[in-house]
């Protein structure tokens, strides 16, 4: 019965009730009722990196409760703390103030720093959420590991390797992803007598090699 009773969504819960006074002290008190369970983040996408967290405004919800989701994908204790205590400052202000307003002066008061859109913890309250690491004990979860289908581009246009790739068959019931992104690459030569030449190909080609415009200039990533 202790083992059923400790569900995700159960520690979830009560670290939630943990965290209400402190809403309390800085006069932003928590809704009486929040939802919170463990999914990924609408419109998250792998190759930008994990989701770690969302909240929902009560409005989008059909009983006006908040919906909070911690990424499956994060299975270090301090970590979902810290990403929770991040959307229960959006649960707090409804989702109306973004990162900016009420959000960002509610998160500086609860020990969050800058940026807002990532709120990394003070020293002060990344002490204090292992403390509470202490009474709640260790998130009930283990981390789900998503693959890397497709190498990644950086923002400077490099090919780096997909880390984590699984050959061992299928990780889940769902459709096959969509492995054949198509990638941008044009003639950045300024006066180049293609005309600024442009064609669409696969990050597995471009890892290969950087194709050329039919005036033999060799091309970039766009």
């Amino acid at each position: 019965m202790t083992e059923i009773m400790n569900t995700r969504e159960a520690w979830l819960h009560r670290a939630i009730e943990v965290f209400r006074p402190r809403f309390d002290e800085i006069g932003m008190p928590l809704p009486e009722k929040i939802h919170v369970s463990v999914g990924f983040s609408y419109g998250a996408r792998a190759e930008s990196g994990k989701i770690l967290g969302s909240c929902w405004a009560k409005r989008a919800s059909k009983d006006g409760v908040n919906h909070i989701f911690i990424s499956p994908e994060s299975g270090d204790t301090v970590e979902v703390l810290e990403t929770l205590l991040h959307e229960l400052v959006h649960a707090a202000d409804d989702c109306q103030s973004g990162h900016k307003g009420a959000f960002a002066e509610a998160a500086t008061r609860l020990g969050f720093l800058g940026p807002m859109t990532a709120t990394p913890a003070s020293i002060e309250l990344a002490a204090e959420l292992m403390t509470i690491v202490e009474t709640l004990g260790e998130y009930p979860h283990g981390a789900l590991q998503i693959p890397a289908r497709v190498p990644a581009l950086t923002p400077a246009g490099a090919l780096v390797p997909a880390g984590g790739v699984d050959d061992g068959g299928k990780l889940h019931s769902g459709p096959a992803k969509q492995g054949t992104r198509m990638v941008k690459v044009v003639c950045d030569k300024a006066g180049c007598e293609c005309g600024g030449y442009t064609v669409r190909t696969t990050a597995k080609w471009l890892a290969v090699g950087m194709p050329y415009c039919p005036a033999g200039t060799q091309m970039v990533i766009a």
